[in-house]
């Protein structure tokens, strides 16, 4: 890692990944107010993960479809 950022390459690519942002995950946790888990176990939090992107999927296709009409 410190051989890529002695070059100037390097050095721009690393600072391109700053501001890479998921806004997606942003929204979820920010507009939702999704922070936690509240089960425990990986299929159980998957499952609860499950629920929280078909709350997002089915929020923006009512929105894209609101903006269509």
């Amino acid at each position: 890692m410190q051989k890529r950022l002695l070059c100037k390459e390097g050095r721009g690519l690393y600072a391109r990944r700053k501001c890479t942002v998921e806004p997606v995950f942003g929204i979820i946790k920010h507009v939702m107010g999704f922070r936690q888990f509240s089960l425990r176990g990986s299929e159980k939090v998957q499952g609860e993960w499950t629920l929280v992107s078909m709350a997002w999927n089915l929020k923006r296709m009512a929105k894209l479809q609101a903006m269509a009409a």
